[in-house]
């Protein structure tokens, strides 16, 4: 049976896909993007929630061509620093916070909240839990320390994403999501929105056909005619010769039972054919 191929265009100024650094102070990006990733980038564009299954999804073969790799490039991040004004709910409700600045309260001209700050406090309090005293909820901990973490981009990298299955209605309805999509859209973090058109045409074939009936992507300067072979990522049979296994077949997304499998992948060099297509694209 005849097998089709959507290709889907992920190019943007910053890009991150992460592999093995969730919540974590050092959260790192792939070279490339994932299947995960974008398995849940068309789920979400389609509409489905979290919990929703996705096995129709994932069983799409995927492939990934980079056109511009892009360059990595390191984010030293803080949050949580900083002092802030007291609201009425902080007094309220915490008896510790109003006896701190009872005496600047009393003394003062004006309104009585929105001008008092307590040393070290800041206003997103975590470690919730109920105080013995009003049995109001509270935070553990009156100050907190800045977080800090070391977050890794890539920058203006450029990828062509191909999804295959026979059935042709089935990508045809994530061609329109992608274009039309019912949840917002990011490559990999949410301070990474797509730049441009996602979805580009269905070919029949495979994924490396398709790849290779495609010209590169246009770069900064314009269209690519250097004549070069980009690297490609394709996924394969399990146990097929030379290929590795990757942890990225997603499974379930729903955060309570969040789970991968490992599939199979190799490496290529795309020879782009003489008769390759160009992008009618919004860049």
């Amino acid at each position: 049976m005849t097998t089709h191929v959507l290709l889907v265009r992920l190019a943007a100024p910053l890009q991150s896909w992460g592999v093995a650094s969730r919540f974590a102070a050092h959260r790192d990006s792939h070279v490339r993007p994932t299947k995960s990733a974008v398995i849940g980038l068309c789920a979400a564009a389609l509409g489905r929630d979290r919990t929703d299954p996705v096995d129709d999804l994932a069983a799409l073969a995927f492939g990934v061509r980079a056109d511009h790799p892009g360059t990595p490039v390191r984010d030293y991040h803080t949050v949580g620093a900083g002092r802030f004004p007291l609201r009425p709910r902080d007094v309220i409700t915490d008896h510790r916070r109003a006896a701190a600045v009872a005496a600047s309260m009393a003394a003062a001209d004006g309104p009585g909240f929105g001008h008092h700050e307590l040393a070290g406090w800041y206003g997103a309090p975590k470690k919730i839990t109920a105080d013995p005293v009003s049995g109001a909820l509270v935070s553990a901990e009156l100050s907190r320390s800045a977080m800090i973490t070391e977050r890794w981009y890539l920058s203006d990298a450029a990828f062509v994403v191909g999804i295959e299955h026979q059935d042709r209605a089935l990508l045809e309805d994530i061609a329109y999501a992608l274009e039309h999509p019912k949840r917002l859209l990011w490559l990999g973090r949410k301070s990474c929105p797509p730049s441009g058109t996602l979805a580009a045409e269905i070919l029949p074939g495979t994924i490396a056909t398709a790849f290779a009936a495609k010209l590169l992507l246009p770069g900064p300067d314009g269209p690519d005619t250097s004549g070069r072979r980009p690297w490609a990522w394709v996924q394969v049979p399990s146990g097929t010769r030379g290929a590795l296994q990757v942890n990225d077949q997603p499974v379930s997304f729903d955060p309570a039972h969040r789970a991968h499998v490992t599939r199979w992948e190799a490496r290529t060099r795309i020879t782009i054919a003489p008769t390759a297509t160009g992008w009618d694209i919004i860049p």
